[in-house]
């Protein structure tokens, strides 16, 4: 008999090899077998008494079983690969009426059903070829505040980056940061090696804390995400021209709100893009 974790499960690598869940490419797989950073990560969300976890792409469990031995109240844990179902399944039997798992795929997913009225929180070692979708869909919400409190995610290290960018940083600041500094205060917690990861990826991961703004600047999303993607689409040119995508009249644009017509988007902070994005919102039609 093989000798079970502290959590009174096998160890991950045998749960792997029982039930064949070698990590799949084409689902941007890469699991974390050592359970003391699944529980670091799960800790870094703070005390999960009471509070429902809504996790995307457990895989085998890893952090699944890190967030529910650290206390939280129910896990929903949504995962698109059938392989992965049994693991999960034994995991539930274990901690019962604590985990629900959901076999959807969580891009456009929406959790709220199966989270009650109590706190809720996304913690999530995500698949790296959706991660960036993901939050981008979560920080997007028509209904804010959203239905979580605190989101605690693993993305690449140049992902993370770019999440926490702000003015000056002409490497990383872009739309992403834009639209994250408008709706969410987020910061990078801890960095993970790619040795930790079965199999280990070329890059660095990072653990990004986001908190949403409960009132953040009333802007249209659309607006903002139509005068973001002209300003950093051409990034290196001035606003004057570069806007020239959102509106003919870009200059008048940029003069209904004080901004520089000599500016280039890296220059330009969160509030002056919901500025300039309040602006295309009230013109009228030509």
């Amino acid at each position: 008999m093989s000798e079970l974790a502290s959590d009174g499960l096998p160890p991950l690598r045998e749960v792997v090899k029982r039930h064949g869940l070698e990590p799949k490419k084409s689902l941007g797989q890469n699991f974390l077998f050592d359970l003391n950073l699944t529980g670091r990560i799960a800790r870094a969300a703070g005390p999960l008494d009471g509070v429902t976890v809504v996790e995307v792409g457990p895989g085998p469990g890893g952090l699944t079983r890190a967030l529910l031995a650290e206390g939280a109240g129910k896990v929903v844990a949504i995962e698109r690969d059938p392989r992965a179902l049994p693991a999960l399944a034994e995991i539930a039997a274990h901690y019962p009426g604590r985990l629900e798992v959901i076999d959807a795929d969580a891009v456009g997913f929406d959790p709220r059903p199966w989270i009650g009225d109590g706190p809720a929180r996304i913690v999530a070692n995500l698949p790296y070829n959706v991660g960036t979708t993901l939050l981008t869909g979560w920080l997007t919400d028509a209904v804010w505040p959203p239905w979580w409190d605190r989101a605690v995610l693993m993305f690449q290290r140049e992902v993370a980056e770019r999440i926490v960018a702000d003015t000056g940083d002409r490497a990383n600041y872009g739309r992403l940061g834009v639209l994250c500094g408008w709706r969410a205060e987020a910061e990078i917690l801890f960095d993970v090696a790619a040795s930790a990861f079965v199999p280990p990826p070329k890059v660095t991961s990072s653990v990004v804390s986001i908190v949403p703004r409960p009132e953040p600047l009333s802007c249209s999303i659309k607006s903002l995400e139509t005068i973001t993607r002209a300003a950093f689409g051409q990034r290196r040119k001035m606003l004057r021209q570069s806007l020239k995508a959102a509106t003919p009249d870009s200059g008048r644009l940029l003069a209904s709100t004080g901004l520089p017509e000599t500016a280039r988007a890296e220059e330009i902070s969160v509030e002056g893009f919901v500025a300039l994005a309040r602006a295309l919102a009230s013109r009228s039609p030509d």
